[in-house]
């Protein structure tokens, strides 16, 4: 349910008509959405490329503890450390393999599954690189994260 405004609108070579345009009540404003908030927007708006997402997610996580000697070697992010990295990735695998399905199929799951606390940096890390490294061919998705998850 949500409010309705009307307003009279000129179309330039029709007369003045009226419009009702509903507006959601409740609806955060974007600075007050939360990294889940916006992962279940993107669930709702591109269902159709949260299979293949998951997918290259489960593949990150896989690299990480595959390559865990030269991303030790290499890692120079003062936020978390290596080992957080690989803890968060763990997770983010285990979250996938136990529940693939559900995270696919519905978006409050791969919200609260993936986005939700810490494990929010490993996925939003591979939701931006996914779009960024893939040249994801639908702009209006990478558009999305772009909007939702890049600072």
């Amino acid at each position: 349910m949500g409010l309705t405004v009307s307003a009279k609108i000129n179309f330039l070579t029709r007369p003045q008509q009226t419009a009702a345009v509903t507006i959601p009540t409740g609806m955060k404003n974007f600075q007050e959405l939360t990294n889940s908030d916006k992962a279940k927007l993107l669930h709702r708006l591109f269902p159709q490329h949260i299979e293949d997402l998951i997918n290259f997610i489960e593949g990150m996580c896989h690299t990480v503890q595959e390559e865990q000697e030269s991303g030790r070697r290499s890692w120079d992010n003062g936020f978390v450390t290596f080992d957080s990295w690989l803890y968060l990735a763990a997770d983010v695998q285990k979250q996938i393999e136990k529940n693939r399905h559900k995270i696919i199929s519905q978006h409050g799951c791969f919200a609260s599954f993936l986005f939700s606390g810490y494990t929010a940096l490993f996925s939003i890390h591979c939701v931006v690189t996914y779009t960024a490294v893939r040249r994801h061919p639908d702009s209006k998705f990478t558009n999305a994260v772009d909007l939702f998850f890049n600072p």
